[in-house]
């Protein structure tokens, strides 16, 4: 069993470095703490990402339309699907991603 306490691990520079909590070759699990004002701008994932709000507030966007996702929130978005996510008084955020990795997803020559 591995156990983490996301409301206690450090996460400095916020969203700019990301704390991979567990990866393996079935899924990939991931902390981001969104500081004040920061954004993780539009992009996609080959993999369904699970998004969950574990603390403050973000707000999502996905064709378009923005939704305030308080703490407590699960989001999941599709392959492919195009989205940003920011946070105005900043958030943690638990990133799931599977599988992992997905299909197309360039990995380098490690």
């Amino acid at each position: 069993m591995e156990r983490w306490n996301l409301l206690e691990i450090d996460a400095p520079g916020g969203a700019t470095t990301p704390t991979v909590l567990q990866s393996g070759n079935d899924s990939r699990a991931v902390l981001i703490a969104l500081d004040p004002g920061q954004a993780l701008g539009e992009h996609q994932v080959k993999e369904h990402a699970w998004v969950l709000v574990v603390d403050g507030e973000a707000v999502v966007e996905v064709e378009g339309r923005s939704e305030a996702s308080p703490r407590g929130t699960l989001i999941r978005f599709a392959p492919n699907e195009r989205h940003s996510v920011r946070s105005d008084s900043g958030a943690r955020l638990l990133l799931l991603l599977a599988p992992w990795p997905g299909e197309g997803h360039y990995r380098g020559d490690a």
